[in-house]
């Protein structure tokens, strides 16, 4: 959504008359349910598996929701599954979504059900942790799954499930997750008309849930930048060309782009390099030097004018130095933006099920999420869900991607009762 229309829906937001729902307290689940949620995460947690490689964990999803009589397809995007619930009542198609990947992190919690997993990647032999939440993602929509369809008579309308591998992304692939997923066809066959997203996290105490209409996580790019040179003595630099004088120079210059290039007043924007890797002795001026960093912002206007900006600056400012650069910048995800209208309309729900003092409009956050694909081509929701005890600073709280990363498992109720009464209140509301 180009920044016009992005601006345009939220001042036409403000317009657009307030939505009212029938009388009627909302639906729990009872402990019982609750139980088999932090058991299922709890499994799920034991055993992590890296982005397009969740055997396991889609075959429990799999096995769970035939059992509760959907219709389950499998090995959507290598991996995904999908399950299709349909009411007992005329009525919209809306879709609630799970990212089931873990991370390369070795976990150092002490828990009885601690990961000690291990994968490939990349050649290397790493450690995986579920060390964003994601097993408790996957744990809270089987938990929705299991209540609607026990309430299906009720239902008005449909829930498509959507259990989705690589949200954290893969090496060497052009497109994994949310956009494989759509490419191949999860909306075309099942229409829903909305979707809706949660994600846990140690920010905020348990069960305080965090929205924002608009704009709510930056769109995330990387770029590699080679920057060639020519070998020489580190005593004489004039008998070559310095590539790590040029990279520094480059990583200087580039942050004007951010602060003197792009209008901030309307949206933040950050280049951050992660890597500069060149040379192997003291004494020697390298050939090459590669940098490797992310790009970040809130417009999907200015997203394009950085992206250009960038190669424009690495290749001019290697010039000057007589060095050349090589810029390779990967997309990545989208702005992740909530649909106003939708996001207005679904507020009320919010604060009945966790209760107005626990609901709070957030910044905007810099992290990324690839939830935002789905909702560039429906209206989209998606929250950030506390996970830290109450009696917890949340300053020493590990944050997500962390390998002392921990969630308090009582959110994950809180988390089960919104997807259900997301799914209940909007079908009901739009008959």
């Amino acid at each position: 959504m180009t920044s016009s229309r992005l601006w345009a829906a939220i001042i036409g937001a403000s317009l657009a008359p307030s939505f009212a729902f029938a009388q009627s307290s909302p639906v729990s689940i009872d402990n019982t349910l609750a139980a088999k949620v932090i058991e299922w995460r709890r499994d799920i947690h034991q055993h992590p598996e890296l982005g397009n490689q969740e055997t396991r964990t889609a075959g429990l999803v799999a096995d769970h929701l035939k059992s509760l009589g959907m219709e389950v397809r499998t090995g959507i995007a290598v991996t995904g599954v999908v399950g299709f619930l349909e009411g007992g009542k005329p009525g919209p198609t809306i879709a609630l979504r799970a990212d089931m990947d873990a991370l390369p992190v070795t976990e150092q919690v002490d828990l009885p059900f601690k990961s000690e997993a291990t994968a490939r990647l990349d050649g290397k032999e790493v450690g995986v942790m579920h060390a964003c939440g994601h097993d408790g993602h996957v744990a809270m929509l089987m938990g929705a799954a299991e209540q609607l369809a026990a309430m299906r008579d009720e239902l008005h309308g449909n829930i498509l499930f959507i259990f989705q591998p690589a949200e954290e992304g893969m090496s060497n692939v052009d497109s994994w997750g949310a956009k494989q997923m759509l490419d191949e066809g999860i909306f075309d066959d099942y229409a829903p008309e909305a979707i809706f997203g949660i994600h846990l996290g140690t920010n905020l105490h348990t069960g305080t849930v965090a929205y924002r209409s608009g704009p709510i996580l930056a769109s995330s790019d990387s770029f590699e930048i080679r920057v060639k040179g020519r070998q020489t003595h580190g005593g004489l630099p004039w008998n070559g060309i310095d590539p790590i004088v040029t990279a520094s120079q480059i990583v200087t210059n580039s942050q004007s782009i951010v602060s003197r290039q792009v209008d901030l007043s309307s949206a933040p924007a950050v280049i951050s390099y992660g890597i500069i890797d060149g040379g192997l002795r003291q004494n020697i001026i390298p050939d090459e030097v590669r940098m490797e960093g992310t790009i970040r912002n809130f417009d999907m206007d200015i997203r394009s004018q950085v992206l250009e900006s960038l190669t424009r600056v690495a290749e001019s400012t290697a010039q000057a130095q007589g060095a050349e650069a090589e810029v390779h910048i990967h997309e990545g995800y989208p702005v992740t933006v909530n649909d106003p209208q939708l996001t207005e309309k679904m507020l009320t729900v919010l604060r009945e099920v966790v209760g107005d003092d626990k609901v709070i409009e957030t910044a905007l956050r810099m992290p990324s999420e690839d939830f935002s694909y789905y909702a560039q081509e429906v209206p989209g929701m998606f929250v950030m869900l506390g996970a830290t005890p109450a009696d917890t600073p949340l300053s020493e709280a590990a944050p997500n991607h962390s390998p002392h990363f921990n969630i308090d498992e009582e959110a994950l109720e809180t988390g089960t009762n919104l997807l259900v009464n997301w799914a209940m209140r909007y079908s009901e509301s739009e008959t």
